[in-house]
């Protein structure tokens, strides 16, 4: 008979193949098998919902949220789906389980989080909320992007302890009476163990972001200047830069990062700085009507967004790092809605707000929700849902613009991109 050790060095190596064939076959036409992401409401599919501080979710969490697709609220912050629910539409994946979501119903098995996890919080910040408290100002909620790297590192201890087809735990027992051979299968066991993880997340999707907004909204609101408020930018971008490093060392091939979206353009905005010229820099692009110094401070963060993927690109020349121009695709939206099939008076004015709300039909004391609000007959012909988020009309085509990136794109992203724009309607 064969000695204790081969034989479990051998049932050890054949469900490694067992593993690695379902993470190869999985992936399918699209080339991945998940999608992990991290972010804020523009990503977030039910994760404020379950935070306590929120109280119960939110306006999201309330009628007319996702009454264009859904039916009925889910979390999201739009009339209907978000540009993540898109991207993995049109790449034939399933949507990742919200973690917190998952987590709150009693849940947190392998088996949940297998088909990938959604990390993203409405209102959380990239920078954490004592970074905010410090100087002054309050967040809309205490989670940052270090919360969320946490429970991505929570999750990828979970999946390296379990088979990655399902829940249940492989364990092997060794032998008292041969240590050493007990060792050494011991030590081929965790090497096993995470050539399995890297071929699993190798199969995975990341996307990070966006995410900075709130970290600008907080500090705009909270009275500070423009300038002031761009003195923050490379902490922002570093701590982005920290996740995107976090994901490929544990595994990660490709990973796209979306850049901020033009904050001028931002209704919310708009209506803050619509009685203070002053304070706003008292300048409106002609062709947009968007606040030139908002737009910006958005402009500054994603140059120094783009120099940190090119550093990571050099420090990790096996991994793929892809940049999302969000801020080319909503200003694109907003300068000729028209041609992107929405209404030519309102690229400015959210759809969802109070009567009486000025221009942008914007109030904060009367958020889409609200008692008192409604929202427009047609969400599909506005760009803004609420005058922070966007409608699912937009969404669909920030996926788009999304799916047309890619620049030193790997062959995987390129050919699901170009293939996954079709499915989902992109022009």
């Amino acid at each position: 008979m064969a000695p204790l050790f081969l034989r479990l060095l051998v049932a050890a190596a054949a469900a490694l193949l067992g593993v690695l064939a379902v993470a190869v076959s999985v992936a399918g036409e699209a080339g991945y098998a998940r999608v992990f992401s991290f972010g804020d409401s523009l990503t977030d599919t039910g994760n404020a919902l379950h935070l306590p501080c929120t109280g119960g979710g939110g306006p999201a969490s309330r009628p007319p949220y996702g009454e264009t697709f859904f039916r009925r609220p889910t979390g999201r912050a739009s009339d209907g789906r978000l540009a993540l629910d898109f991207l993995v539409e049109a790449l034939r994946l399933p949507h990742p389980a919200p973690y917190i979501a998952a987590v709150a119903g009693g849940g947190k098995t392998a088996g949940e989080f297998r088909h990938g996890v959604n990390f993203a919080v409405g209102g959380s910040t990239a920078l954490s909320p004592e970074f905010y408290e410090g100087r002054g100002l309050k967040p809309f909620v205490p989670v940052s992007l270090a919360n969320q790297t946490v429970w991505f590192q929570q999750v990828v201890r979970l999946l390296g302890s379990s088979s990655v087809h399902g829940s249940k735990k492989h364990f092997i027992k060794v032998d008292r009476d041969v240590p050493t051979a007990g060792r050494n299968v011991q030590c081929i066991i965790a090497v096993l163990s995470v050539t399995c993880r890297k071929k699993f997340m190798a199969s995975s999707l990341f996307i990070v972001g966006e995410i900075g907004v709130n970290d600008y909204f907080v500090s705009l609101v909270g009275n500070l200047t423009v300038g002031e408020v761009s003195t923050f930018v490379p902490n922002i971008v570093a701590a982005i830069r920290f996740v995107v490093n976090e994901v490929i060392v544990a595994g990660a091939t490709t990973v796209v990062v979306p850049g901020m979206i033009p904050l001028g353009c931002e209704p919310q905005l708009l209506a803050l700085y619509d009685n203070d010229a002053a304070a706003a820099g008292g300048d409106y692009d002609p062709k947009s009507g968007c606040m030139t110094r908002l737009n910006a401070l958005a402009e500054l963060h994603n140059r120094e967004l783009s120099r940190a993927i090119g550093e990571l690109r050099r420090e990790h020349p096996a991994a793929s790092v892809v940049y999302a121009d969000l801020y080319g695709a909503v200003t694109d939206i907003v300068v000729s809605p028209g041609r992107h099939g929405f209404r030519d008076d309102t690229p400015l004015a959210a759809c969802c707000g109070a009567a009486g709300a000025g221009a942008y039909n914007f109030n904060v004391t009367a958020f889409c929700g609200a008692a008192g609000t409604t929202a427009c007959a047609d969400p599909s012909a506005y760009v803004s849902w609420d005058g922070v988020h966007f409608t699912e009309a937009a969404n669909r085509q920030i996926a788009c613009a999304v799916l047309n990136g890619g620049g030193a794109a790997p062959t995987t992203w390129l050919a699901a991109s170009m293939a996954g724009r079709s499915k989902i309607g992109c022009t």
